[in-house]
């Protein structure tokens, strides 16, 4: 965990991360051993290994706010909430006092044929990034180093750094050094691809501070 101007950061392993400063924010739940009862919920993309109902589950209530994708809509079976928030990239929503923007999130490199990407434009995936209590947090999403995070200003970057899906180390570094954050931390690897070795050249090659925190739970 780290606490950054009074905002706790628990990394969860993978791409999923719980934000702590009144409220309890999950995003990209999974893999979990259970938890504390979240606020809100943010999804990223459809994808089992970020947009997982089961562990939506063990941290939800049917008073738990989620946000989500419009590619998302109708997959969350058997559960009910009252409020459940559909976003396109651009999309602005303030829920529960935390100001939410869906950013686009894409590749442009990774293909899973030729000419195929993992995680197409048109497909409507999303980052996300969060303002609360003055802090502005973003979480990448599964993306490559794109035009649309230029110009973007953010305190704290969570970025994936383990290539094949995502950047590479070295891609991430490049998009760090565009965005300038005060603190990135790595994310995307260690579960489905990827290694601390990737999160560690990541820190060697961004030129600012980062962390790379140890897996809690959640």
């Amino acid at each position: 965990m780290l606490e950054y101007k009074g905002v706790k950061i628990y990394w969860l392993g993978h791409s999923s991360f719980k934000l702590k400063d009144g409220l309890t924010i999950y995003i990209d739940p999974f893999r979990l051993e259970g938890g504390e009862l979240a606020d809100l919920v943010l999804v990223t993309h459809e994808h089992f290994d970020h947009f997982s109902p089961e562990d939506i589950r063990k941290v939800s209530d049917r008073h738990t706010v989620l946000v989500m994708p419009k590619e998302c809509m109708g997959k969350l079976k058997g559960m009910e909430f009252e409020e459940v928030r559909y976003v396109l990239p651009g999309d602005k929503v303030s829920v529960r006092g935390v100001e939410i923007e869906a950013v686009p999130a894409y590749n442009v490199n990774k293909f899973r044929s030729p000419g195929v990407v993992f995680h197409p434009k048109e497909d409507g995936k999303v980052g996300y990034i969060l303002t609360f209590k003055g802090v502005r947090i973003y979480h990448m999403g599964d993306t490559d180093f794109i035009p649309e995070m230029k110009g973007l200003k953010v305190d704290v970057a969570l970025v994936p750094v383990s290539g094949t899906y995502v950047m590479t180390p070295e891609e991430a570094a490049e998009a760090v050094k565009e965005i300038k954050p005060e603190l990135a931390i790595p994310m995307h690897y260690g579960s489905i691809v990827g290694s601390g070795e990737d999160a560690e050249r990541f820190a060697e090659l961004a030129g600012l501070r980062v962390e790379i925190l140890k897996r809690s739970d959640p």
